[in-house]
């Protein structure tokens, strides 16, 4: 309780300052108007239906990207983690592609896939799926090697050790993967709907807000919403963490 009164003082703070800031003549409200105007507009926005769709667009891609970044990023963590010459064989490609920066590849994604959801939700999933990736080859690096050796002890084959030992040690550094990788995946989303344009989504309404009349305080409203959402996915896959994780040694040393 403690902890999210402090959280709510300091955002109160931090409003104050906001609002004494663009009243005090320094920047024309017109470009930095204060949070009594965003917030408004914000409330505003919630009852609109046109950025309600926008609003679902953004969500719904940013959820198919992430299922599809764990459904490829999980099993190829596992093999690398388990199989080393797989791991050796690899990693030269791996380390080229992982630096590259996503929204570089805006051209290239509408060329090969068209300018539709598809192209905001592939660079989502190439971005999004390195966390997870390198977390599952992390935890599986960390696990016991006397668990590894008392399982096969037991006599059970390398697969029966993979699901039983491996993967529900591997778990919480997966989900602090995931937890990581659901905030890039949402970034890349409204990052190419506001470079690439398209037909809906949070990023269309800020790149529409921006131009012409230039109403920074949409732009603000919108991106205030896209803060919102990211917070609330944060805050879900951490009380996952929390509460289905509790046994766990990374919950241990982070407590």
């Amino acid at each position: 309780m403690t902890r999210t009164l402090r959280g709510l003082v300091g955002l109160l703070g931090f409003l104050i300052v906001w609002e004494a800031f663009s009243r005090s003549g320094i920047v024309p409200q017109q470009y930095f108007p204060p949070p009594s105007t965003v917030l408004a507009q914000f409330a505003e926005l919630l009852g609109d239906r046109s950025f309600l769709l926008d609003l679902i667009a953004t969500v719904l891609a940013w959820a198919i990207a992430l299922s599809i970044s764990i459904a490829i990023a999980v099993p190829a963590g596992l093999l690398l983690g388990s199989v080393r010459w797989v791991r050796v064989a690899t990693r030269a490609i791996i380390e080229f592609l992982r630096p590259i920066p996503s929204v570089a590849l805006i051209p290239l994604a509408i060329v090969l896939v068209g300018a539709g959801p598809e192209t905001k939700i592939t660079l989502a999933v190439y971005a999004s799926v390195w966390p997870i990736l390198f977390n599952t080859i992390y935890a599986l690096d960390e696990i016991d090697p006397v668990m590894v050796d008392t399982a096969r002890s037991f006599g059970l084959g390398r697969g029966r050790v993979m699901f039983t030992v491996a993967l529900p040690n591997a778990a919480p550094f997966v989900l602090t993967g995931i937890r990581m990788s659901a905030a890039v995946a949402l970034i890349l989303v409204v990052s190419t709907e506001f470079l690439a344009g398209g037909a809906s989504g949070l990023g269309t309404f800020v790149l529409g807000a921006s131009t012409g009349a230039g109403r920074m305080d949409l732009v603000l409203a919108g991106t205030l919403v896209a803060g919102i959402v990211g917070y609330l996915i944060n805050e879900a896959l951490e009380l996952v963490h929390k509460r289905g994780f509790r046994w766990s040694a990374v919950d241990r040393e982070a407590a």
